[in-house]
């Protein structure tokens, strides 16, 4: 019975600090899906270098929304000292966006009418880190909320624009590694059958590329013989081709809508992207080959973001009595 009480005690103890391992959702509340199948061998279709991953974790279903990011600029742009808005993105009507009003030190932004469940844009590197710095220190609002939640945490900023800045130890809330990003999106845990794990070419869990018609089967936002909604909304709703184009995983978008910045670092300072956009014209960028890549810096109409976190508390509260429960066992 001792021991027994020692694994109960160790799992209340772990339940009563699950707030230390898990981000506080208060505004922003991110659908996660979780990545597990540890220690999955790379992709060989592109020379066993991505996809990879040694431990378990959660990855956004979906791309950062506009509604999303219109709460992190309320929360800590009221000046904006680091330019974590861009004016295209209310002024570029197909992309459109999310509107400020106000003065430095006192703006305000809403998402312009109908687009809110639509992926940002015109985001760059540092941005989607800070945002991730903000997730990670329980999303913060008020007076000092940017220097607070937004420079440091997932990454040390403390008001860098340039450089590499790399994932600190202990993050709950980061974009996500290459392998990262990768897996969730074209590794099939049971690909070759039941446990027999593979990569498809598409994160539609196809080797083959589809079209772009919403509600088809293994379809994304990107151009096939005419873009999507261009010269309209060229974006369309996070996880609006649903369940008929997802990946193994569960997630949406993965391929077309915006390309999604990822942690690596690829020729010097440039950081990498994947995935396409709604104005791809062809496969190429949607493919588990298409690896991209530019200056952290960048900030265009068809480049976004998701993010990662760590895995779900009950996973990790399972994972830790179990191992305890080993330890005793063994002991007697």
């Amino acid at each position: 019975m001792k021991n027994n009480r020692t694994i109960l005690t160790l799992g209340l103890a772990v339940l009563a600090d699950v707030s230390l391992v898990t981000p506080a959702l208060a505004f922003v509340n991110i659908e996660w899906v979780s990545v597990g199948n540890v220690g999955n061998a790379p992709d060989p279709a592109t020379g066993s270098v991505y996809g990879a991953v040694s431990h378990a974790y959660q990855i956004a279903r979906n791309e950062t929304t506009i509604s999303q990011y219109a709460e992190f600029l309320n929360a800590v742009a009221k000046t904006d000292t680091y330019g974590l808005y861009n004016t295209s993105m209310a002024s570029v009507s197909y992309i459109a966006g999310i509107t400020r009003v106000g003065d430095s030190g006192s703006y305000s932004y809403a998402p312009v009418a109908g687009t809110g469940n639509k992926p940002i844009s015109y985001v760059n590197w540092f941005a989607a880190a800070r945002f991730c710095n903000w997730m990670h220190n329980g999303q913060q609002t008020g007076a000092g909320a940017a220097a607070l939640t937004a420079e440091t945490g997932a990454y040390t900023l403390n008001g860098a624009t340039s450089g590499i800045i790399t994932k600190n130890v202990g993050a709950t809330v980061w974009i996500p590694s290459e392998s990262e990003w990768y897996k969730a999106a074209y590794y099939d845990p049971n690909k070759g059958g039941a446990g027999v794990g593979g990569y498809w070419a598409y994160a539609t869990q196809s080797n083959a590329l589809g079209g772009n018609t919403i509600g088809n089967p293994n379809s994304a936002n990107y151009y096939f013989g005419g873009y999507v909604g261009y010269p309209g909304m060229a974006l369309t709703d996070v996880g609006a081709y649903g369940v008929n184009s997802d990946s193994a995983y569960g997630t949406n978008d993965q391929g077309g809508n915006v390309y999604e910045w990822n942690d690596a670092v690829i020729s010097g300072s440039r950081r990498g992207l994947r995935g396409g956009a709604w104005s791809n014209l062809g496969d190429s960028d949607l493919a588990s080959s298409g690896r991209d890549g530019n200056a952290p810096s960048l900030e265009g109409n068809g480049v976004g973001f998701r993010v990662a976190s760590v895995p779900e508390p009950s996973a990790l509260v399972l994972t830790m009595l179990f191992s305890a429960g080993l330890v005793c066992r063994r002991r007697r």
